[in-house]
């Protein structure tokens, strides 16, 4: 039985980035998930800065993705439209590819660097002086350092710290609308429970979704939301397949005490929370973590110390922004401001351009927003 130098439990775009990044580094790493990849219920949307962190092990115009044009955004009776084809990074600012051909690229990726991948579920962990166990059914793995790349509900997160309140959750729940696509998002802000409805673009179909707090809302009611609003927008006759999942949203206080790593191990990705509370998007972070686990790991040195002073620093920061405007962003009030800015100022329209393809940080909106002499919107934000 091999003993590795790091087990990764979880094979989503954190998982198999650091397994790759590892395994190209020189460690023995075992990338182990028996479900990926798989379609995930998500809307799918991969920003330039994500692609660029990939760049060294993923083409991406080998991937079947949508390169979307613009965003249409909407609050009862209003819409207004932002365009998302200006970049200056060689990067489309925004593509939406299946998750499915999305994580299995980045397995690839792994398995070629030398990762040993198994298609196994993990069924337990425990630690045994300095090695971690695996068990699965078909196999023990033994290896010096653990990490959690396994979602909102990891199992290594409920092994090495505690789970996720329902609080720092957000259901994300909706359906696969088969046989239609576009190259635009839209954008619903809803107001009871607060949050927003998506539709992205996919190749072959459309991910129309809507998200809220888990403590706010239960998925049938999200998920009758949404099939009313196919109905309107797409067709009655629409073909439906049904997801639901669990994302981490979580709160100030819970980011300030949150520890990502400890003694030979860490928590990426999902797992750790990574996720920017207001417009729920992961991916990005997913792979930043990715990166910050593996340099940390491959380093030597007070690797857990240096992999959460880096997560605090580089992700943590950002988050904390997000997390302490998120009560004002979705106030009907301040998106009805939204939506009227939107309609008249080009500026605000590039902001908004800005954030959903990840390129405006919420560190420089406030001073971004004041040049634009939005007062009024500015100020319900920040106060």
């Amino acid at each position: 039985m091999p003993h590795y130098d790091v087990l990764v439990v979880g094979a989503g775009p954190s998982g198999s980035w650091t397994a790759q990044r590892l395994a190209r580094g020189g460690a023995r790493v075992a990338l182990v998930d028996g479900s990926h990849p798989r379609e995930k219920p998500c809307g799918g949307g991969i920003t330039g800065r994500a692609l660029e962190l990939v760049k060294t092990a993923l083409d991406p115009s080998a991937l079947s993705a949508v390169q979307i044009s613009g965003a249409t955004f909407s609050h009862q009776d209003r819409t207004a439209s932002v365009d998302l084809t200006d970049d200056q990074s060689g990067y489309p600012p925004l593509v939406v590819a299946g998750r499915q051909e999305f994580d299995a690229a980045l397995m690839r990726a792994a398995e070629a660097a030398g990762a040993d991948v198994k298609s196994q579920r993990v069924t337990a962990i425990r630690r045994e002086a300095d090695a971690w166990i695996a068990e699965t059914r078909g196999e023990r793995l033994t290896a010096s350092w653990i990490v959690g790349a396994d979602g909102a509900n990891s199992l290594v997160r409920r092994t090495v710290a505690l789970p996720f309140a329902r609080s720092d959750l957000s259901i994300a729940t909706g359906y696969f609308v088969h046989g239609r696509s576009s190259r635009e998002i839209v954008v619903a802000f809803e107001n009871d429970p607060p949050g927003y409805l998506w539709s992205f673009p996919r190749p072959d179909h459309l991910a129309i979704g809507v998200c809220a707090q888990a403590d706010r809302a239960s998925s049938a009611s999200l998920l009758d939301e949404t099939r009313r609003w196919i109905v309107r927008h797409v067709g009655a006759d629409a073909v439906l397949q049904r997801y639901s999942w669990p994302i981490p949203s979580l709160g100030e206080a819970s980011l300030e005490r949150d520890r990502p790593g400890g003694d030979r191990w860490m928590l990426i990705g999902d797992a750790a929370g990574l996720v920017d509370p207001i417009t729920r998007e992961g991916i990005f972070f997913a792979l930043k973590s990715g990166d910050i686990a593996a340099d940390a790991l491959l380093s030597g040195s007070r690797a857990a110390d240096t992999y959460v002073d880096r997560i605090r620093r580089e992700i943590h920061g950002e988050l904390l922004r997000a997390a302490r405007i998120k009560a004002r962003f979705f106030q009907p009030r301040f998106i009805a401001l939204l939506m009227k800015a939107l309609a008249r100022s080009a500026s605000i329209r590039a902001i908004m351009a800005d954030l959903v393809a990840g390129r405006q940080s919420y560190e420089g909106l406030r001073r971004r927003l004041l040049q634009t002499f939005e007062w009024r919107l500015m100020l319900e934000l920040f106060g």
